[in-house]
């Protein structure tokens, strides 16, 4: 018999809502998870993670054929079956979604694909779509000690300048049929260098307009600096100092078009729907006749107006919270001026028996992140002692090529800290790296060191930001060292295999530890 009332209501099912859902499971605690889709994993799952790293692999492969004559073999790329390559993306999704679909039936968490709201104190509301089968039972309201909102983010437009026709965000970039002879992509954080560096890869035109000196420019100033030289060097357009001013709106060229397509692709989880099933070319077509998009700009350096046309315009200027449903009001949760729910340490909000977790809070915007959040906000709920998640442990890590990682704290950033005393940053010339050489990539590597006021006599890790091949796996290493606080004379004391990309880390922290083996 199906039951209304649960330890704990997991509004949302992508990375923060799923991965409580399933460590409270764990610890004994009676779930139900309600997700608006169809399928479980939010954006992450279904429209970014995992789809954008299927076809940075595929696109990947091109470039490696592409790189091959270098090493002196002769290969081309014939052509693409892009049918069979959105048939490997669409896969890698289904394949992950129906993975987790089965863990949760296995940890047995209730999962009602419905709409949710939080109505009164310790109740949710549950709305489903007119297409659902009103013969099978249903839970129109439940009760919960504990109600966790997990309900993530979606694209920011430009300012004044819906997504419609050519200009498209990063969901809408996903589902193309192909790839764009020509981008524009506006942006300098993760998901714009991804997309810029993919689509160059797969040969595409592209353009990034950016607004500072680098991508990445909230980053680590030398390794952001070399990825930016880098995909320049591989043949990105890149204009710093820029400022959009102007985007004229055409049409998608035909070979790009979907039809029917969701012109409003991540809506709020709360927000209307009317509007998210029109035909592309219904949808705000200011300029008629027009093919792809006219992008107007200047730069700080020269303000005269400049264009750049193309296929497509991918705006990746950020993402917006889903906080601006009418129950978040009427539940009385408190927000930042960012729209971001206020939370304690362990993601407690103002309001008692609810919690939040995810790109409704502040912190880092990565799926692992409300991972970590999930398991605090899971384990606290059930009165386990543990720390709270800590943000200088999050690394990051974008798949671009090459790729750049980083966690933990840069030089200034460790200077500016009350609790950290002597920090110094150790730079490692990556070209002696056997692997790095060979790879023909452009490389860098820096880690922060110091010590806390608290072990004054122990010096420790405390960044490490690089830019290699693989360095999205090599940073998980550097995340042990920084989380655990481990001695940097503890760290350096293992030597790396040789010869691998990780072994660069080894040598630096050698040279951190004053004892270089293979650099001065």
């Amino acid at each position: 018999m199906q039951t209304n009332h649960f330890d704990i209501a997991i509004i949302g099912g992508g990375p923060g809502g799923y991965a409580t859902a399933l460590r409270a499971s764990q610890l004994g605690l009676s779930v139900a998870l309600i997700n608006r889709e169809d399928r479980i994993g939010g954006t992450c799952l279904n429209r970014g993670c995992i789809p954008s790293k299927a076809l940075i692999t595929a696109t990947r492969a091109m470039r490696n054929v592409g790189d091959a004559g270098r090493m002196g073999i002769n290969a081309r790329i014939g052509n693409v079956d892009f049918p069979k390559l959105a048939a490997f993306k669409d896969q890698a999704v289904t394949s992950m979604t129906d993975g987790l679909a089965s863990l949760l039936e296995a940890r047995k968490v209730t999962v009602i694909r419905a709409e949710a709201s939080i109505t009164a104190p310790h109740t949710v509301s549950i709305e489903y779509s007119d297409g659902d089968d009103e013969s099978t039972a249903r839970i129109t309201s439940l009760q919960a000690e504990h109600i966790v909102v997990a309900t993530g983010s979606r694209p920011r437009p430009m300012p004044e300048q819906p997504f419609c026709g050519a200009l498209i965000d990063s969901t809408q970039a996903l589902a193309l049929p192909r790839f764009p002879q020509s981008a524009v992509v506006i942006g300098a954080g993760a998901v714009a260098v991804e997309f810029a560096s993919m689509w160059n890869a797969a040969g595409v035109d592209v353009t990034l307009l950016i607004r500072h000196e680098r991508v990445l420019s909230h980053a680590h100033r030398r390794t952001a600096m070399a990825l930016t030289r880098a995909l320049s060097k591989d043949g990105i357009h890149i204009v710093t100092h820029s400022e959009v001013t102007d985007i004229k709106v055409g049409s998608l060229p035909s070979e790009l078009r979907h039809e029917p397509y969701n012109a409003n692709s991540e809506t709020a989880i709360t927000g209307s729907k009317a509007d998210s099933e029109q035909p592309r070319d219904a949808v705000h077509d200011e300029n008629p006749g027009l093919t792809g998009a006219i992008v107007t700009y200047h730069t700080d350096r020269d303000e005269t107006e400049q264009q750049c046309k193309a296929d497509v315009v991918l705006s990746a200027i950020g993402r917006d919270p889903n906080t601006d449903g009418d129950w978040f009001a009427t539940a009385d949760i408190d927000l930042d001026e960012h729209r971001l729910v206020k939370t304690d340490a362990y993601g407690r909000t103002s309001q008692p028996g609810i919690w939040a977790l995810g790109d409704i809070t502040p912190g880092p915007a990565l799926a692992y992140h409300a991972f970590e959040q999930g398991i605090v906000i899971a384990e606290s709920i059930a009165g386990l002692d543990l720390e709270p998640v800590n943000d200088d442990t999050i690394p990051e890590v974008v798949f671009s090529t090459p790729e750049f990682a980083s966690v933990g704290l840069t030089i200034d950033e460790a200077k500016n800290r009350k609790d950290i005393i002597e920090a110094q940053e150790t730079a490692y010339p990556m070209m002696g790296n056997a692997r790095v050489l060979m790879s023909g990539e452009a490389a860098s590597l820096s880690l922060v060191s110091g010590t806390y006021a608290d072990r004054p006599d122990t010096p420790v890790v405390l960044g490490v930001h690089m830019l290699a091949p693989d360095a999205g796996d090599l940073i998980a290493e550097a995340e042990e060292l920084v989380g655990n606080r481990v001695s940097l004379s503890d760290a350096a004391r293992l030597i790396h295999p040789h010869p691998t990309f990780s072994e660069a880390l080894g040598e630096t922290l050698l040279k951190a530890d004053g004892r270089p083996l293979h650099t001065r």
